[in-house]
C-alpha cells in the first residue's frame, strides 16, 4: 500500500508555491485584506476528493511560512484531499464555506518521517492530519470543514495490523481497536494558536488535541466526532492560558477534556465558556491523565444533553494538584450523572509529602446547575457508545469523594436543582445504611462516577471531606426511590443551609460541622 499515492505530484510539485516572497499578494475567491496568500487552487492542489494534494499543500504552508511576516494558505471550493500536514509559525490556513480539507484513508499518507513530533506517554501523538511541532502565531480560520473520514481510516489501520503488513505493538484485543490512530489534530508545544468558526468531522481519534500549548483561543468551532473509538472533541494536555468559547460539540467520548501528563507541568488559567456539549462519556472532565493537575479554570455558560456519563467530572488520580475550580450556569438535559468529583491515587503519589499517596483536590465552586437524569442511557442514539459497567446498579447520585486520611477540601455548591429517576429497588442492587462503611474506596481505580460500585443515595453521596457547604439546593425524583437524597460519611466542617430534601433524607456517619 505504500505505492499507491507516490506517483501524484511530478510535474506539479516543481512548480507549486513558487510566487515572488516580495509584499502581499490577493488570490480569486480569498479575502482581500493585504496578507500574502497562496490559492492552493492556483498552484496545483486539485480539489476534486480523489488526488492526494499532500506535497502540495506542504509546499503552500512552507512558503507562506519563509515569507517575511508569514500569511495565509487559502483553501475555496472543493474537497483538498490531504495526508499529515505540518504547521509552521506565521501561518494561517483559511477554509471558505464550500471547502473541505479531506483526510485520507491510507494509513501509510500519515507516517511521521525522520522529523516526526515524537512520543508523550502512550500516545503516538505525531500521528494527525495537522500536526506542529513548537511553532508559534497560528491560524486556522474560515467557515469551511476538515473531515478526517476517520471511521475508514481506522478500519483501514485495523486491518493492515491483522494481515501482519503493518502491526501496531499496541493493538488493545480487550476491545479490539488499534491504538496508533491519527488524531484529527495534534498540536505540540506551541504559542499563540486561534481556530475559528470551521467545522472539524470525523476523526479516527482525538479531535482537537493540544498539547502544552500556550496562549489558545478555540472560539465558535463545531465538532462532530463519533465516528470511532477514544473520539474526544477538544483536548488540553498540561495547556495554559487557553479560551474555549462557543463551540458545539458532540463527541464520541469526552467533550471538552483537561489532562496533564507531565507532573512539573499542570493545565492552568483555562476558561471554558458558552458552549454546548453532547458525549457518549462526560461532558467537560479533568483526567484521567493527572499528573501535574488543573490550576484557576473557569467553566461557565454549558449546556450539555445526551450524555452518557457526567455533565462535570473533576478528577485528579495520580498525584497532581486539582485547585481554584469555579462552575456555574450548567444545564444539563438527559445526562447520566451531573457532578463527579474524586480525589483517587491510579498512580501512588511520588513527592516527599509523609503518608501522602494521592494528590490534592481543593477550592471547588458549583453553582447554578440544573439537571435532570433520566432512568436508561442517555447516548442510545449513538452508534458507538462508552462501554456498560458490569454489574447491577441502581441509578447513582452525585459524587464527592476523597480518600481515607486525605480529604477534599473547601468545596461549595450553590442553587443546584436536580431531578433523578428514582425507581431504584432492593432487588436490583442494595447497600443498606449499616453497610455504608463497605462502600469500595476504589484509590487505585480508573476514575468514573461508577467506580465505588452500588451506593446508598440517590441525589448526593459524600465521603473524606473537609468543609463542605450546600446551599439552596432542591432535588426531586421522578419516581421513588428507596434511598436517602444525601449521605455523608467521614465529613469534617460540613454545613447545609435552605437543602430541599423529604423528612429524614439525609443520612450522617462520622461527620462534624
Amino acid at each position: 500500500m505504500k505505492s499507491i499515492y507516490i506517483v501524484l505530484f511530478s510535474v506539479l510539485i516543481m512548480g507549486a508555491c513558487s510566487h515572488q516572497k516580495t509584499g502581499p499578494r490577493a488570490s480569486s475567491g480569498a479575502p482581500e485584506d493585504g496578507v500574502y496568500t497562496i490559492n492552493v487552487a492556483e498552484v496545483g492542489a486539485v480539489g476534486d476528493g480523489l488526488t492526494l494534494n499532500t506535497a502540495v499543500l506542504q509546499k503552500c504552508i512552507d512558503e507562506v511560512h519563509a515569507n517575511e511576516g508569514g500569511g495565509r494558505v487559502y483553501f475555496g471550493k472543493g474537497q483538498w484531499l490531504s495526508g499529515l500536514l505540518r504547521m509552521r509559525s506565521n501561518v494561517e490556513i483559511y477554509l471558505d464555506s464550500e471547502a473541505t480539507l479531506l483526510g485520507s484513508t491510507n494509513p501509510y499518507d500519515y507516517d511521521g518521517g525522520s522529523d516526526a513530533v515524537g512520543r508523550r506517554g502512550d500516545e503516538d501523538v505525531h500521528l494527525g492530519l495537522i500536526v506542529s511541532d513548537s511553532v508559534h502565531h497560528i491560524r486556522i480560520v474560515g467557515h469551511g470543514t476538515v473531515d478526517a473520514q476517520g471511521l475508514d481510516l481506522a478500519l483501514a489501520i485495523d486491518s493492515l495490523h491483522h494481515i501482519g503488513e503493518r502491526v501496531d505493538p499496541n493493538y488493545n484485543y480487550r476491545r479490539m481497536r488499534p491504538s496508533s490512530r491519527p488524531k484529527l489534530f495534534f498540536l505540540n508545544e506551541s504559542d499563540d494558536i486561534y481556530v475559528h468558526g470551521v467545522t472539524l468531522k470525523n476523526s479516527s481519534n482525538w479531535g482537537l488535541s493540544l498539547h502544552a500549548c500556550t496562549n489558545v483561543v478555540v472560539d465558535s468551532v463545531t465538532i462532530v466526532n463519533r465516528g470511532y473509538w477514544n473520539n474526544d472533541g477538544i483536548d488540553m494536555n498540561d495547556c495554559k492560558h487557553v479560551v474555549v468559547r462557543n463551540c458545539d460539540v458532540n463527541a464520541a467520548d469526552d467533550g471538552i477534556c483537561l489532562k496533564s501528563d507531565n507532573p512539573e507541568s499542570c493545565c492552568e488559567d483555562i476558561l471554558i465558556e458558552n458552549c454546548r456539549i453532547a458525549s457518549s462519556a462526560s461532558a467537560v472532565k479533568f483526567g484521567t491523565a493527572s499528573y501535574g493537575g488543573f490550576r484557576d479554570v473557569k467553566i461557565r455558560n454549558i449546556k450539555v444533553y445526551d450524555t452518557f456519563r457526567s455533565a462535570i467530572a473533576l478528577e485528579t488520580v495520580d498525584g497532581g494538584t486539582l485547585e481554584n475550580i469555579l462552575v456555574e450556569n450548567i444545564n444539563a438535559k438527559n445526562t447520566g450523572n451531573p457532578i463527579f468529583i474524586c480525589l483517587g491515587a491510579r498512580h501512588p503519589y511520588e513527592g516527599k509529602e509523609e503518608g501522602r499517596i494521592g494528590g490534592i483536590c481543593r477550592n471547588i465552586t458549583i453553582r447554578n446547575l440544573k439537571a435532570e437524569v433520566p432512568f436508561g442511557r442517555p447516548d442510545e442514539a449513538y452508534d458507538l457508545r462508552g462501554p456498560e459497567v458490569n454489574y447491577f446498579h441502581n441509578p447513582w447520585p452525585s459524587s464527592i469523594a476523597g480518600l481515607p486520611g486525605q480529604f477534599i477540601e473547601n468545596v461549595k455548591v450553590e442553587n443546584v436543582d436536580i431531578l433523578y429517576p428514582g425507581r431504584a429497588t432492593k432487588g436490583m442492587a442494595y447497600v443498606g445504611l449499616y453497610r455504608v462503611s463497605e462502600v469500595n474506596e476504589a484509590a487505585n481505580q480508573y476514575p468514573e462516577f461508577s467506580m465505588y460500585g452500588e451506593l446508598p443515595s440517590w441525589a448526593f453521596y459524600v465521603r473524606h471531606v473537609k468543609d463542605i457547604t450546600f446551599t439552596n439546593i432542591n432535588v426531586r425524583l421522578a419516581d421513588e426511590d428507596f434511598r436517602p437524597a444525601f449521605v455523608f460519611d467521614d465529613v469534617q466542617g460540613f454545613k447545609i443551609e435552605n437543602v430541599n430534601v423529604p423528612e429524614n433524607q439525609i443520612f450522617l456517619n462520622n461527620v462534624t460541622e
